[in-house]
């Protein structure tokens, strides 16, 4: 596995807190407007510009790409955004609750995600795919980094120890939502750069987008470039590194807008087939092999017999998804069917009780989380999961640091 260190764009000073915003991806357009509102410094407003436009805008219109460009360019021109001394990593520490996470911010080369050094579990969606290739080639950068995990290595562990040991940090904030992001800058990277040499693979575990947009943008620039050589800046992309001991996993739960046809009594009756159906609550689901359902104000524990030992086809989500989401509710496609959509665990089954109450979908599915080891036996297995299988939590930051090229 190659890693580098970079000379990026980081917050200015007294600026972090500012400008780190949510991934442009854990928050629907209005939750952005509002995250926003009144901070002109956030990064919200380059990776979802589509805010500053009316609600009925199209978010991948011209119009959208051009204002994150002009927003990126005067978060520069400010200072809200300065250039770094010189090249570096950094060690980036969450900590939620009782639960503390280090990761190492680097690039990686683009070579080992086409080669799959960096294995993948998930497919893309085009149209989110082709607006994060827009928006990286609009503005020269990439602006949230890609959460990879490994199988962790004692050396590894100790180096990143001793690095936080031996200094403080360069920026530490409790964000809203109460979870402690604390960056490190590591100037003297080659140590890390010789103990990744030895990693054989690494496993996206979140940005299979901006992942996929870096090989693409990366493409798009070495067809324009007779000169290519290989080391340009845009044949690396901006990557976290966490061992996978240290992370925790969230369901990435369902809601579908209508029953395709079905009444609930009849709806009940046609996955009565394959599941065993009993009333229940709105607590989580407390062990795999088992769902809940919330339909016409009540809840349902749904419960199968064993699929068997295929690495996907044994996962909880591809059961719900082959059993009873494509047969019956007729969502063929996660990946483009409008009628579903997702919600990710850190919201909790009252999300999901909100949304169908509310009339905005008419039946949720919570599920129990994937666990590592089965992300990995999928990626090792050249397979791939369902889409939204994962809800990693907490979140990266987007803007503590920014790869550009």
């Amino acid at each position: 596995m190659r890693i580098k260190s970079f000379c990026g764009l980081v917050p200015g000073e007294g600026k972090t807190e500012r400008v780190a915003s949510v991934p442009y991806d854990v928050v629907n357009v209005e939750e952005a407007r509002a995250l926003a509102d009144g901070n002109a410094e956030s990064l919200l407003n380059v990776s979802r510009a589509e805010i500053h436009f009316p609600e009925d805008a199209d978010p991948y219109s011209e119009q959208v790409y051009a204002k994150a460009k002009s927003n990126f360019d005067r978060l520069i021109r400010n200072g809200s955004l300065v250039r770094e001394s010189g090249d570096c990593m950094y060690l980036y520490r969450q900590t939620m609750g009782e639960h503390s996470q280090v990761g190492i911010v680097a690039v990686a080369h683009v070579d080992d995600y086409e080669n799959e050094v960096i294995l993948k579990h998930e497919k893309t969606r085009p149209a989110k795919e082709d607006d994060r290739t827009r928006l990286a080639s609009e503005i020269g950068a990439h602006l949230g980094p890609v959460f990879l995990t490994y199988r962790g290595q004692p050396k590894i562990d100790s180096a990143v120890s001793s690095a936080i040991e031996e200094s403080v940090p360069q920026s530490s904030f409790t964000a809203e939502d109460g979870i402690q992001h604390e960056v490190w800058r590591v100037a003297d990277c080659n140590e890390f750069t010789d103990l990744f040499s030895s990693v054989q693979v690494c496993y996206v575990a979140d940005g299979h987008h901006r992942s996929a947009s870096a090989a693409r943008v990366c493409s798009l620039r070495k067809s324009g470039n007779a000169d290519h050589t290989g080391q340009e800046d845009y044949n690396w992309f901006l990557v976290v590194l966490f061992p996978a001991d240290q992370l925790n996993i969230l369901p990435y739960n369902r809601v579908v807008k209508d029953l395709n046809g079905h009444d609930p009594e009849g709806f009940l009756r046609s996955i009565s087939k394959d599941f065993e159906i009993n009333e229940s609550d709105i607590a989580p689901v407390t062990s795999p092999g088992k769902a809940k359902m919330y339909l016409s104000g009540q809840w349902y524990e749904l419960s199968w017999e064993n699929p068997g030992e295929d690495p996907v086809a044994s996962l909880d989500v591809s059961v719900l998804q082959d059993r009873l989401l494509h047969p019956i509710l007729g969502v063929k496609d996660p990946r483009t069917d409008s009628r579903i959509d997702f919600v990710g665990g850190i919201r909790g089954n009252k999300e999901l009780h909100e949304r169908v109450d509310s009339g905005k979908s008419e039946v949720a599915f919570s599920l129990y989380q994937v666990s590592i080891d089965q992300l990995m036996s999928v990626a090792d297995a050249g397979h791939i999961m369902p889409p939204k299988s994962t809800w990693f939590e907490p979140k990266l930051r987007s803007g503590l640091f920014i790869h550009t090229f």
